[in-house]
């Protein structure tokens, strides 16, 4: 039971650390990059879709990002979401086919905009695995037909995966950081 609690735990973490990696992907550096766009909610025809779904992306230059839409009349609404996403700051140009996106070049302030919006990125998933440490902690002490003794070695283990999960996110949070500061 020990064993069930603590794998499960361990997988919930994992999946906790890739979401937040995949999180720290959508804040952009200095380059256009697909996975910028890939959470953005397009309204198309009354329903949040998300952008991936209604277009191919291509990155053809270092700033320049081309979408092309699988249903041309999802065109206006797709550049209406763009120029809503202020976090992006991009400029959409629409020419009736596909749509440029023009990233604009990192100002200094922009930049430790975007390292503020990836710490706090960073602190919510660090509260996820708390939160999941805290789940797993609960289920280990409702262990009734197992002794204190592998209940406290089974809390150290969890600790200890915590403390390796969150170093995790915080070298990933380094990682994205210094990409977001590097001029």
């Amino acid at each position: 039971m020990i064993s069930d609690v603590l794998a499960e735990a361990r997988e919930k973490m994992d999946r906790a650390v890739d979401v937040a990696k995949d999180d720290f992907s959508t804040v952009r550096t200095g380059r256009a990059n697909p996975a910028l766009f890939q959470k953005l909610m397009v309204e198309y025809y009354g329903t949040p879709t998300p952008l991936a779904q209604l277009a191919g992306l291509q990155n053809p230059e270092a700033r320049v990002l081309i979408i092309t839409p699988y249903d041309k009349s999802a065109l206006k609404d797709i550049e209406k979401a763009i120029v809503a996403a202020s976090h992006l700051g991009a400029t959409p140009n629409n020419d009736g086919t596909i749509i440029r996106v023009t990233m604009p070049e990192l100002t200094e302030d922009r930049r430790k905009e975007y390292v503020k919006l990836v710490r706090s990125k960073g602190e919510e998933a660090k509260v996820v695995l708390r939160n999941l440490r805290r789940k797993a902690k609960d289920d280990l002490d409702a262990q009734k037909e197992v002794g204190e003794d592998e209940i406290a070695r089974a809390e150290k283990e969890l600790d200890a995966v915590t403390k390796s999960h969150v170093d995790e996110i915080d070298e990933a949070l380094k990682r994205k950081e210094a990409e977001l500061l590097e001029v």
